[in-house]
């Protein structure tokens, strides 16, 4: 086992390491930036070193200053999280270089499988369905044109090395193409500094599903059952459920056993997620990434299969065999979350940074709150928007609906607006309760009432 992980993090999923980590008996380091000085992770972590400027491009996003930080402490490995260095293959080299161990895939790995256009052609080599599309890279936007017209519109145009909705523009009509495919490379570049595009049709009103993995060392790779993530805004989660109420026993075993087809041919190590696209009908099922780390909304997971999936990352990134638990876990209950983000829902999302002057969080049988936050914190505005998360567990989904709705309105905060009085909404709303939602129903919910 490691002696000491660095935490190239922030926020709540810093946080969820380091009590990991000490659960663990493994000292733990946080980095943060000068904005996060007050931040919970690093009052917490037995070590933190300050690793420059406020905004992600001077801090958190620099491999040198997370090696720096590292050598300096004396960890021998370094967990990602999310976001930010979790998928960057070049810092996992950099990393091993250094003799210090990243906890999550080899770079080899993350290449093949965080490239979402290579990643679709190893799902294909694996038998694993995908929607039509291009077999590459678009040479350009005319290439793209000519390609969309032979695959009918509307069609789908992704940004290789995009993610959390960024770089990816639907197109309905050849006369949007060029424009959309434009902003799609354009922002692509922007956040990840690669602009390539390919080409996929687009699913009218489909589901997001999208199945757990983990694989160690010893040869066992298993799934971990489905998250339905359908309630989104542009691309972004804004609550996520386990199981789903949508598919039925049938697909979920199709699906999770092409998921275990696909990380046991490349060998996958560690945490990882594949997200599906699942028709109107909830009758097929189609490829659509693999995040090569762990996910924001992994503790629903966590809550219905009883795992700590954190831990595992830790210990099969030290050598171990999964826990016996994860090899055989059941199912049991349903767990749902929404991600509290400072936010004003009811004025366009615009974000909501500032001070918190109540901050009070829900309890209770079932109810479970990740989160970097606390009275008297200042919410900067550099980083995501979300500031906790807030997950209820249950015998069933009905339990789980009224559990979270309680728990919403418990949840007391003020200084800042959140997305509270909106999830709560939905929780109230008929279609939610009867599990019929898409990926489209958060914004055609939001022009019928906002306008």
């Amino acid at each position: 086992m490691f002696k000491k992980v660095l935490v190239a993090n922030r926020g709540e999923i810093a946080l969820r390491i380091i009590r990991a980590c000490r659960e663990l008996g493994v000292e733990s380091v946080a980095v943060y930036s000068e904005a996060d000085v007050d931040s919970m992770h690093v009052q917490l972590a037995d070590e933190s070193v300050c690793i420059g400027p406020g905004p992600s491009k001077d801090s958190y996003l620099k491999p040198d200053r997370m090696i720096a930080a590292a050598e300096v402490t004396g960890a021998d490995a370094i967990h990602p999280g999310y976001g930010f260095l979790s998928e960057n293959a070049r810092f996992v080299e950099i990393c091993e270089s250094c003799n210090i161990k990243f906890i999550g895939p080899s770079a080899e790995v993350i290449r093949k499988m965080g490239d979402k256009n290579t990643a679709r052609s190893t799902a294909v080599a694996n038998g694993v369905p995908v929607t039509p599309g291009s077999d590459g890279m678009l040479e350009s936007a005319e290439h793209g044109l000519e390609l969309a017209k032979e695959i009918g519109y509307p069609v789908m145009i992704k940004a290789t090395a995009g993610g959390g909705g960024r770089g990816m523009r639907p197109c309905a009509a050849e006369k949007d193409f060029v424009e959309m495919y434009n902003q799609a490379s354009q922002e692509a570049i922007t956040c990840f500094g690669n602009g390539d595009c390919y080409l996929e049709k687009l699913v009218l009103k489909p589901h997001h599903i999208e199945i757990q993995v983990i694989g160690d060392t010893h040869g066992n790779y298993v799934q971990l059952g489905e998250r339905d993530c359908s309630m989104q805004r542009r691309n972004q989660k804004i609550i996520e459920e386990c199981p789903s109420p949508l598919i039925s026993d049938k697909l979920r075993k199709q699906m999770a056993d092409a998921s275990v087809k696909l990380i046991t041919s490349i060998g996958y190590e560690n945490a990882g997620t594949i997200e599906y696209l699942v028709d109107d009908k909830a009758e097929n099922f189609y490829f659509m990434e693999m995040n090569t780390r762990i996910q924001v909304e992994h503790p629903v997971t966590e809550e219905v299969m009883g795992c700590e999936l954190i831990k595992e990352q830790i210990r099969v990134a030290a050598g171990e065999a999964l826990s016996h638990h994860v090899l055989n876990t059941n199912p049991r209950g349903h767990s749902i979350e929404c991600r509290i983000n400072a936010e004003d829902p009811y004025n366009n999302f615009t974000p909501s940074p500032g001070k918190i002057a109540l901050w009070y969080t829900p309890g209770g049988k079932g109810v479970r709150v990740d989160t970097h936050v606390y009275s008297g914190y200042t919410v900067p505005p550099y980083y995501d928007s979300m500031i906790a998360k807030l997950i209820v567990t249950a015998a069933t989904r009905e339990i789980a609906i009224a559990r979270m709705r309680r728990a919403l309105s418990e949840f007391k905060i003020e200084g800042i607006k959140t997305t509270i009085p909106f999830q709560l909404e939905i929780m109230n709303h008929p279609d939610f309760i009867n599990g019929h939602y898409g990926i489209e129903w958060v914004g055609d919910y939001i022009k019928a009432t906002q306008g």
